[in-house]
């Protein structure tokens, strides 16, 4: 079962924009982003019944539902460095930076357009070089 990207109704919000709707703090509003612009991983059932709980509003994210499993979940080694950092902005679990070398090029720009948020500034512009 792939993530549902739209309820019945045409309008509906997506998951990760109920899940993005949901987070009130900067650490859970940068991961909960930067988790949904990657896309592959919120894609999995298993990560999806670990992280996504209902919440009084719609779903939100648990991120404790993932502590200590980051090895069983089935992802690639590019998706679990990428998993790990994330949860290192809520505070979960001990991933080094020394992660962001097995990251690709579109990974590593979502978590650093991620780090303002993280920083609570919402003036620093994350974009490539030219």
């Amino acid at each position: 079962m792939s993530m549902p990207t739209k309820t019945d109704e045409p309008d509906a919000p997506t998951l990760g924009e109920q899940l993005l709707a949901s987070a009130t703090y900067n650490r859970g509003r940068a991961a909960t982003q930067a988790l949904v612009e990657e896309e592959t991983i919120l894609a999995l059932d298993n990560v999806r019944r670990l992280l996504v709980v209902e919440g009084e509003d719609g779903p939100v994210c648990h991120w404790e539902g993932l502590m200590g499993r980051l090895y069983g979940l089935g992802l690639d080694d590019v998706q679990r460095a990428f998993l790990g950092l994330v949860l290192g902005m809520v505070g979960i679990g001990l991933h080094t930076l020394f992660s962001v070398g097995e990251l690709d090029e579109r990974r590593l720009l979502i978590l650093m357009r991620a780090m303002p948020t993280l920083a609570g500034n919402d003036r620093v512009a994350v974009g490539t070089r030219l």
